[in-house]
């Protein structure tokens, strides 16, 4: 059986590895041992925060809601068990945009909620 030399796949292996790393300071943009690590970490935090974007967001919403309902004297809690009852599926997202563009209309749905 003919021996298997790698140095094809070897070298593909560590340029794109390399190619990832690029852009990094010092030794982990040009070292393979330094730019396996380098680049394994910067996966990591970007696999937690696009998890963590979705969590800060939606807290971002509910303190724009909290501030614009607190105006109109009820609290974020009693406002969104209200909307519940009344049936109103918005979503904070949009709530968060009706409360700071469009004042009138945040009035009407509070009032309706009330």
């Amino acid at each position: 059986m003919a021996r298997v030399k790698r140095g094809p796949s070897h070298i593909k292996k560590r340029t794109k590895l390399l190619k990832q790393a690029k852009g990094y300071k010092w030794g982990r943009k040009k070292l393979p041992k330094l730019a396996k690590v380098a680049v394994t970490k910067a996966g990591k935090y970007q696999y937690e925060s696009r998890r963590k974007k979705k969590i800060e967001f939606r807290q971002s919403w509910q303190t724009v809601i909290n501030a614009a309902v607190r105006q109109r004297g009820t609290t974020y809690s009693v406002f969104m068990d209200g909307l519940k009852k009344n049936k109103i599926e918005i979503n904070r997202k949009i709530l968060a945009e009706i409360a700071e563009e469009h004042p009138k209309v945040f009035d009407k749905i509070v009032e309706k909620v009330k």
